[in-house]
């Protein structure tokens, strides 16, 4: 035993022992071993001690465990132990707690079903694993077909995806997964949508071909094998597909729980569809083919949807619908025909009923007679070499037969299917290279094997043998590549076990002898298979119990065939009379294509291997194969050994991958492994012999680099050497003596299995006696620092203890000495007090003793006379209760005797009461009783109904009385006034004085009367003014609380109004992003359709072989501007050899160019439109924006002063009424004369006035309060719908209502003056009248103000669509001028059709009769159109003449001028000319004048040939857009249209093209956008718009431009701009990708944080940084450099902060998305480094000046995910701060690192799946998307915030160095 060995098993090493239910038991040693024990003692997880026995001829000890650390890798061959339990335990533990279900190991991919879907399948996933290196990212099919593309691409090799695995597997998803990789990274060559055709062969497939089984519910009954076609560019142009070995017989009969292929569901599903009324069809539980599972629906699945589904698949691959019902017909004749019965004539032979529907329905879908069919369903014909005979079958021999025909017809449809998928995906192109996915069955092995089970084990022993010589290629080309010794090694050769199958004299040749045989049979065959191969080979075995059996050893496992069947399903007959029935339909034209191959078929199934593939790379056709009509009879077995054949070579002809589907229960259950199936499938799909041919090498292999990060703790300063693989060599012969354990290559070290968990056990060993060293050292310092401490404090204490002992020793001395005097005092006064004590006791002891004495015998003589009196009541007490006994015993007595006779006289009543006379008379009595309470009732009622008419009758007379009253009251009232008349008459009454004193006594009767009644009178006022107080006192509080619910509903209004106003304004802002993002989406894809449209006319010129100059048209053909296609159109006549280009242009591809004009026409509209809206949005939003907070503020002052109004008008009504009253107190409490209270007394008038004051007061009151609430509930609903944004605010309507506060406050004035006017002059009737008139008045006013409203919003909409008209008109009039007279002519021709048509369609809704009329009026008009257009278009063609003859001729007169503006190219209509400006020459105006000749020198030379290296570093930024700007301004001076429109657009096509030829070169692309933006700026800031204007000088407003608006243009180059700027930000992502994934997580920033672990088979980039390794710094210095070379371009800071922003954006998301998809960066440590990276990130920013532009915040998700790396993971506290921490990060993604948590060291600790969950729990309800990865192509909305230039341009130079010696300074 060596001493590694010893080392490892020693004490707490854990170990791996076998067990029956988990296969692999984890134990641990539970003391050292030693070399002559005879047993382990281990201890199990769960605390259990076991003696574990040792074999004794072995001594073989269990398998070692992998540290914590190694647990858990991407790749199983990286750890270090490789062993059966350490692989399983490694896929459990990725597949159990990470949700991993993709694993390496070596070259294979281990894939373990889920059974649930995951979100990993994605674009974002595609496209993050796109280019990247196989072990660089976590193992993935992606991963897998990225490979096999770059390899294709790299070594000019086809390639080959394995995929296999058992029924329930996998297999078909994953095959899938691969296809749908490539057609999404390669994309197609044509327009033909080759890839999408790919992916629709696949719900084909699936429907004919696949079926529910026990262990599947999407099983493949099928292998296919799919060739990709590519092209020399690695597109994809093609595939093909060859099927092996249909399982037919699923056709006619399932197992419990299984399906028959879910087409036939499909159509069942979808029977009730009208175009399948004829195929006859109901459910599937009716037809004997789908019924016999008893399981016909898959939960979660919609058959009839699925059929959809197939049916698009089938349109889509150019399978017309005609086809696809003719399809359907013959799938429902085969459901048809299983239903056929067949009954027994007799033993031998059949009938079939006459008229049987099913067999009915089934010649009515074939096309064939009754008759025939069910003649030769139950006959065969038999040949003789003279003579036919027709012989009738029984009924079992007959229904075999039906079944065979069904089976036969099912394979032929298969075929015909496969072959014509074949036709669709099969183009022109011709094919470079290819990728094969096989989707093959699995090792199988059940409880009964045949032969389908024979032939699929055979092809798996063909690939498992191809798979092991592939294995031990790439390991011994491994080692030869590294140059180290290498030995054979002894792998398993399944080659014996091929040709026991294969060979001569094998299994298939033997049965093929026997099939030929006349009366051979399935026995006679096992007796032949005996004798051959029992005793010559040991791989052949015979069952003990039977004779129809045999046994073959696989690779995998033992499997036992049954030989009943084989001979039957290897010959496949089929009733050749049933096939030429079929055969001579002659209704069914797609069955007879079906067979009319039979002649020639190559096999017996139907089922022909390799359908479609004609065309092969690298494959010979086999040269022995004849075409003889023996091929005809050909079996089963040999020609799927023929196919398998030919899938061999092809395989050995490709460079293979490997893809092992595992299946980790056999309940479908999601994420639950059963470890015994696991291990099954491990060992039957070649994993363990993978890991096995690795381990007996060198499985861990590490770069010198890597084991001197890892293992640098193991050395010594002295062991490092400059040279690392000198330092390895050192340091690996120290630490392991054995040199056979590892090998030193070129640029790895090899080391055998458990040598890497040797050095780890070392390094930890190291870690941690270094950490106890840590710890002792630290202790050591922390307890001296505590000595030091607590023997400085002691001292401390000991010096104040002994001061303060010696202060106490003094302090007692005197103490001491006061003692004593105190004492000898004390004493004295102690002694004296006691003697007088002594002598006061004495006399109080006689005292109390004489007293005692006396009263001692006062007490005896008393307790004598209270003796007596006890005794006399004791007595009287005893006589009394003897007494009491007596009687209570005779009550008793009596009680007793009364209890005895009730007892008789109850029994004698119940006795009665039983009786049913006794019922009757109870009953009586009480029926008696029911009608009296019913007599009684109807009394009662009857007595409520007069009382209730009683009651009504003097309510009404009360009523009438009332009324009565008040008329008297009035009456009353008026004679009042007469008599206040009669006493003012003075004169009158002293003449009458005589009569009057006749009546004195009368009239002071009635004086005493009044008194009374005045009094009385006085007294009710009284109480009602103590009423009014009340009153008035409620309604002050309710007016206080009314106050303060008006303020507090005011304060939440604006507190809602303004958070409503800031979530619209955000709304809107979003909205605007969204818009501009879309918008230049659209963009994006407007170039590159104009970038792809150019290619291929390139490409059509270049096949047309034209070598003429001249014949290419420029970029603009096809632009995005009408005014550039006039440019090219003018252009282009003036090249030469433009007839030649125009030939090449009507040579292409009409098709395509019309598809591409027709694609580039529909994205302008749609840009148009999308910029109109772009516009109205950012319109909408500040008009919007303006008119809230103009409404907010006028609203919130009218509603203040408004309540403030309310307020003092309420305050002034209250202290009035409290003046009123003390008024009215004072006239009737001031001690009035006798005649005071007279009605014409003012005493009298002063009550009665206060009286009717009072009354309206307290209803102007009451109406105020009503105001006030409605006032109230207003303001509610106005909040309400506020909150809702769904409709106008009635608070916004009402304050619209009030244009002004002076408005409101006048209203308000004129109430109040209505309502204090004098209350004497008119009564309160007339009152309440004129406020219902002013009510009325202004509802009427409230509802003119509401009409007029609507007229004014009515007659706005009116305004805005007459001037969407007029521009309209306008820009189709511009149009119109810029075309050539011909296309003028049919563009006004086709705008006049399109408007009379839309009138036409409003006079046809309206009335029809009239639009007949239209119709003839608009064909005549249109007729005298033509002619007037033409006759306008001769007539401008002369005004434009005359028109410029005359602006020259004022211009020279020196006439003033007025400014006009007119479109792009368009003429003025009057004449409009440019100021004549005094000619100086040495006086410059910044305007540049060329010859139009020159133009295209300009160009040339400004932009063409432009190197912007020199221009940036030696002259201004921006100098050529300033020149441009410069030529401009000098047309727009001389007023020359078309110099204008021409320079602008040959600058926007110059400027296209030199980005086109050099877009990939940063400097040109960032100068350019530089400048074009600077170009623009121009455009706007000398427009002469008063928006832009006002940021320039008064010099620079000289220099506006006087004669064209350039609005349209500039709308074109901020275009430009735009797509522009997404070029910039693409070539610096390019230039950036390379460098964001190596420098922000691969490199260590920080050395030592983070070790290296080891790897595995896979390459994985290393985080050493080697020469050409990019770090921190690349990135930093790349983007300084960016910044750097735009800050000297000129371009604007604001577009500067939007590029940094981008690209933050870029590197964030690129950084997480490759975290989200790496295992082993997601540490501790690499959290920190993550920090770091993005701390330096900020810093550079800070740096810059650009911590603003939002670039920062971009990281957050990045830099949340660093602390989700570094933060504990344990408690619920720890969740909850995880929760609150990440809000950046989705939920997904919170869980995806939590699940890739990998522990570095063993120090760290592994995330559980409890706080996982804990994690899902907590994040429920969170909205949010699902996507995991962050979309890295997503690219903000850029704007161009204007930015006005100082420099004057009549100072700028042009320099010479750019040859425009031609331009003259004006």
């Amino acid at each position: 035993m060596n001493r590694e060995l010893e080392y490892m098993f020693v004490q707490s090493a854990r170990v791996w022992i076998p067990d029956a239910e988990e296969v692999w038991k984890s134990a641990e040693l539970a003391k050292d071993y030693k070399n002559d024990d005879a047993s382990l003692q281990l201890m199990l997880e769960d605390g259990t001690t076991i003696d574990h026995k040792l074999d004794p001829k072995t001594k073989n000890l269990p398998y070692l465990r992998n540290p914590d650390i190694l647990v858990g890798e991407n790749d199983l061959t990286a750890l270090s132990y490789l062993h059966e339990p350490a692989v399983l335990h490694n896929l459990k533990v990725r597949f159990i707690d990470s949700k991993l279900i993709y694993t390496y190991c070596g070259i294979v991919l281990v894939a373990i079903n889920p059974y649930e879907t995951l979100p990993i399948y994605g674009t974002d996933i595609i496209n993050a694993y796109s280019g990247q290196n196989m072990g660089d990212m976590d193992p993935h099919i992606f991963a897998v077909a990225e490979e096999a593309y770059k390899q294709m691409a790299r070594d000019e090799r086809n390639q080959s995806i394995i995929v296999s695995g058992e029924s329930g597997a996998g297999k078909t998803v994953s095959a899938k997964y691969a296809m749908r990789y490539f057609a999404t990274v390669s994309g197609s060559a044509s327009e033909a949508n080759v890839e999408e055709k790919v992916l629709a062969s696949n719900p084909i497939m699936e429907a004919i071909g696949n079926a529910k089984t026990t262990r599947n519910d999407n099983s493949s009954r099928f292998g296919k094998y799919i060739e990709i076609g590519f092209d020399n560019r690695y597109r994809i142009i093609g595939a093909n597909m060859r099927t092996y070995l249909l399982e037919k017989s699923r056709v006619v009969f399932q197992a419990d729980e299984e399906r028959n292929y879910h087409i036939f569901y499909q159509l069942c599903a979808s029977a009730n569809q009208p175009e399948f009324k004829n195929l006859r069809l109901s459910t599937a539980n009716d037809f004997l083919y789908t019924r016999q599972g008893r399981s016909p629906v898959i939960e979660g699945i919609d058959d009839a949807k699925e059929l959809r589904t197939t049916r698009h698949a089938f349109t889509l691959l150019g399978i017309n619908e005609s086809y696809q019902i003719g399809l359907f017909q013959v799938l429902a004749a085969i459901l048809h025909l299983g239903n056929v019965e067949i009954k027994d004539r007799d033993s031998d032979s059949s009938l079939i009923a006459p008229n049987n529907r099913h067999l009915t329905a089934f010649c009515e879908l074939v096309g064939v007679t009754y008759q025939d069919m069910s003649q030769w369903l139950c006959h065969r014909k038999l040949k003789t070499a003279t003579e036919t005979y027709i012989k009738p079958l029984p009924r079992l021999q007959a229904t075999n037969a039906r079944d065979a025909l069904s089976k036969h017809i099912y394979a032929k449809l298969f075929s015909w299917i496969v072959e014509h998928v074949n036709k669709a995906l099969v183009t022109n192109v011709k094919q470079h290279s290819f990728i094969g996915v096989l989707d093959i069955y699995g090792f199988e092995t059940f409880e009964i094997n045949s032969f389908e089970q024979f032939c699929i084990n055979y092809a798996n022993e063909k690939l498992q043998q191809q798979f092991n010589m592939h294995v031990f290629k790439l390991e011994q080309e491994e080692y030869m590549k590294e140059q180290i010794p290498w030995t054979l090694i002894d792998f398993y050769d399944n080659q014996p076990c091929i040709n026991l199958i294969e060979a001569k004299m094998g299994i298939l040749d033997l049965l093929d002898e026997e099939c030929k045989m006349p009366k051979g049979s399935d026995d006679s065959w096992a007796q032949k298979l005996y004798n051959t191969h029992l005793k010559t080979c040991s791989l052949f075995e015979k069952p003990r119990m039977s004779n129809r059996a045999f046994i073959i050893q696989h690779f995998a496992d033992k499997v036992e065939y049954q030989c009943e069947g084989f001979l039957e399903k290897n010959k496949d007959t089929v009733n050749e009379e049933q096939i030429h029935v079929l055969k001579a339909s002659k209704k069914f034209d797609l069955l007879v294509e079906l067979f009319q191959d039979e002649e020639k078929a190559t096999t017996p199934t139907g089922q022909v291997p390799g359908t479609g593939g004609r065309t092969r790379l690298s494959i010979k056709p086999d040269k022995g194969r004849d075409t003889s009509s023996k091929e005809h009879k050909k079996t089963v077995g040999c020609q799927f050994r023929n196919s398998l054949q030919m899938l061999m070579e092809t395989l050995n002809a490709t460079t293979p991958h490997y893809v092992r589907c595992i299946k980790p229960n056999d309940f479908k259950l999601a994420f639950s492994f059963d470890p015994k199936r696991a291990v099954q499938q491990l060992r039957a799909c070649g994993v363990l012999e993978t890991i096995r041919i690795s381990a007996a090498g060198f499985p861990s292999r590490w770069t010198y680099q890597e084991f001197f990060s890892r293992y640098r703790v193991l050395m010594k300063q002295k062991d490092v050497l400059p040279d690392r693989k000198l330092t390895c060599k050192n340091v690996l012969e120290k630490l392991v003596q054995d040199q056979d354990k590892y090998q030193f290559g070129k640029t790895k070290i090899f080391f055998r299995a458990g040598q890497v968990a040797y050095l780890e056990k070392l390094r930890a060993d190291k870690l941690r006696a270094a950490c106890i060293r840590i710890q002792k050292t630290i202790r050591c310092w922390l307890a001296r620092k505590k000595y030091l401490r607590q023997r400085s404090a002691a001292i401390t204490i000991q010096r104040f203890t002994r001061g303060y002992q010696a202060r106490c020793l003094a302090k007692f001395m005197r103490r001491t000495q006061a003692a004593t005097i105190i004492q000898k005092y004390q004493r004295m006064c102690v002694e004296r007090k006691r003697f007088r004590q002594k002598q006061a006791a004495a006399l109080a002891m006689q005292t109390i003793l004489r007293a005692y004495m006396a009263r001692q015998k006062y007490q005896a003589l008393l307790r004598e006379h209270k003796a007596v009196i006890i005794q006399k009541h004791v007595r009287g007490w005893l006589a009394r209760c003897w007494y009491k006994r007596c009687l209570e015993a005779i009550v008793y007595l009596q009680c007793c005797i009364r209890r005895m006779r009730a007892k008789r006289e109850l029994k004698k009543l119940k006795i009665e009461a039983r009786s049913v006379e006794h019922f009757k008379k109870l009953n009586k009595g009480m029926e008696n009783k029911i009608m009296q309470l019913q007599r009684k009732i109807d009394e009662q009622n009857k007595d409520n109904r007069v009382i209730s008419e009683r009651l009504v009758s003097l309510e009404s007379s009360y009523a009438s009385e009332s009324e009565r009253m008040r008329g008297e009251l009035g009456r009353l009232r008026g004679v009042e006034e007469d008599a206040k008349n009669k006493t003012n008459q003075v004169s009158s009454l002293l003449e009458e004085l005589e009569k009057l004193r006749k009546e004195l006594s009368v009239t002071q009767q009635e004086k005493k009367t009044i008194e009374d009644w005045a009094q009385k009178y006085r007294d009710e006022m009284e109480k009602m003014v103590s009423e009014l107080k009340d009153q008035n006192g409620l309604l002050k509080k309710e007016k206080d609380d009314l106050n303060r619910m008006i303020q507090e509903q005011s304060q939440q209004m604006t507190e809602k109004m303004t958070r409503a106003i800031a979530q619209e304004t955000q709304q809107l802002e979003t909205d605007l992003n969204e818009e501009r993002s879309r918008y230049q989406n659209l963009l994006t894809e407007h170039l590159r359709l104009e970038e792809k449209y150019d290619d291929l006319k390139e490409e059509l010129a270049h096949s047309t072989n034209v070598s003429k100059p001249g014949h290419r048209r420029t970029d603009s053909t096809h632009s995005s501007n009408e005014s550039e296609y006039t440019y090219n159109s003018e252009y282009a006549e003036l090249e030469d050899g433009s007839r030649v280009g125009e030939d090449v242009t009507r040579g292409m591809d009409t098709s395509l160019t019309l598809k591409l004009q027709k694609r580039v026409t529909e994205l302008e509209q749609e840009k148009q439109s999308l910029r109109n809206e772009l516009e109205n949005r950012e319109e909408q939003f500040q008009r919007a924006r303006a008119r809230d907070d103009a409404q907010f503020r006028k609203a919130r002052g009218a509603e203040l002063e408004y309540e403030s109004l309310k307020r003092q008008e309420l305050e002034s009504e209250n202290k009035k009424l409290r003046h009123d009253l003390a008024e009215m107190r004072q006239s009737l409490l001031g001690g009035a004369a006798a005649g005071a209270g007279a009605p014409g007394s003012p005493a009298y008038k002063v009550l009665l006035d206060q009286l009717n004051a009072s009354c309206e007061e307290l209803e102007v009151r009451k109406e105020e309060v009503l105001i006030l609430r409605s006032q109230l509930v207003s303001q509610k609903e106005a909040v309400h719908h506020k909150e809702t944004m769904t409709e106008p605010s009635v608070f916004a309507q009402d304050v619209n209502k009030l244009k002004d506060a002076d408005e409101l406050k006048q209203a308000y004035v004129g109430l109040k003056d209505t309502n204090r006017s004098p209350r004497s002059v008119r009564p309160a009737l007339e009152v309440s009248d004129l406020l219902s008139r002013l009510r009325l008045l202004e509802q009427q006013l409230q509802a003119q103000r509401r009409t007029y409203d609507s007229e004014v919003e009515s007659l706005r909409g009116e305004l805005q669509n007459v001037k969407e008209e007029n521009n309209r008109q306008q820009q189709l009039l511009a149009q119109n001028l810029q075309l050539p007279p011909e296309a003028r002519i049919e563009a006004s021709l086709q705008h006049e059709i399109t408007r009379l048509t839309n009138e036409n369609l409003e006079l046809m809704a309206d009335d029809p009769t009239a639009s007949r009329e239209a119709r003839v009026i608009i064909l005549r008009r249109m007729v005298d159109l033509m002619e007037q257009l033409e006759k306008q278009d001769r007539t401008i063609r002369k005004l434009k003449k005359q028109l410029k003859v005359y602006s020259k001729r004022i211009g020279e007169m020196g006439a003033g001028h007025t400014e006009g503006q007119t479109s792009p190219g368009q003429m003025v209509e009057e004449p409009i000319h440019p100021v004549n400006i005094p000619r100086r020459e040495k006086d410059f105006q910044g305007m540049l004048e060329y010859k139009k000749e020159d133009e295209m020198k300009l160009v040339k030379n400004l932009i063409l040939e432009l190197k912007p290296r020199g221009v940036a570093v030696n002259l201004i930024p921006g100098l050529p857009a300033y020149i441009l700007f410069m030529c401009l301004r000098h047309a727009d001076y001389v007023n020359d249209d078309q110099k204008v429109r021409t320079l602008l657009t040959s600058t926007i096509n110059s400027i296209k093209k030199i980005l086109k030829k050099r877009g990939d070169d940063f400097e040109t692309v960032s100068f350019w956008l530089a400048n074009t933006c600077r170009f623009l700026h121009c455009l706007k800031q000398y427009s002469g718009d008063e928006a832009f204007m006002k940021h320039n000088t008064s010099r620079q407003n000289e220099h506006c431009l006087s004669n064209f608006d350039l609005a349209e243009y500039r709308q074109v180059i901020s275009d430009l701009a735009i797509q522009i700027y997404q070029q910039l930000v693409k070539c610096m992502e390019n230039i950036l990708q390379p460098m964001i994934v190596s420098g922000m997580l691969e490199h260590e920033t920080i050395q030592g944080v983070s070790g290296v672990k080891p790897t595995g088979l896979r390459k994985r980039t290393s985080s050493i940084a080697d020469e050409g390794t990019y770090t921190l710094d690349s990135i930093l210095r790349q983007l300084s450099a960016f910044h750097s070379t735009m800050c000297q371009h000129g371009t604007d800071p604001e577009l500067i902060k939007q590029v940094v922003k981008q690209l933050f954006y870029i590197i964030g998301a690129v950084t997480l998305n490759n975290l989200l998809l790496r295992k082993d960066m997601c540490s501790w440590s690499k959290g920190m480094q993550i920090r770091y990276n993005v701390s330096q990130l900020e810093e550079w920013l800070r740096d810059k000046g650009l911590m603003n532009c939002g670039a920062k915040e971009t990281l957050e998700p990045l830099i949340q995910a660093a602390q989700l790396l570094q933060v504990k993971k344990k408690t619920d506290e720890d969740a909850e701060a995880i929760c609150s921490m990440c809000h950046a990060l989705t939920t997904a993604q919170i869980v995806k690192v939590l699940n890739l948590y990998t522990p570095v060291n063993e120090f760290e600790e592994r995330v559980s799946v409890a706080f996982i969950r804990t994690i899902q729990t907590r994040l429920r309800d969170r909205c949010e998307s699902p996507q995991l990865l962050m979309d890295t192509k997503m690219i903000y909305p850029v704007t161009f915030p204007f930015s006005p230039s100082s420099l004057a341009l009549e100072t700028i130079q042009i320099p010479t160095s750019l040859n425009l010696s031609f331009l003259t300074r004006v």
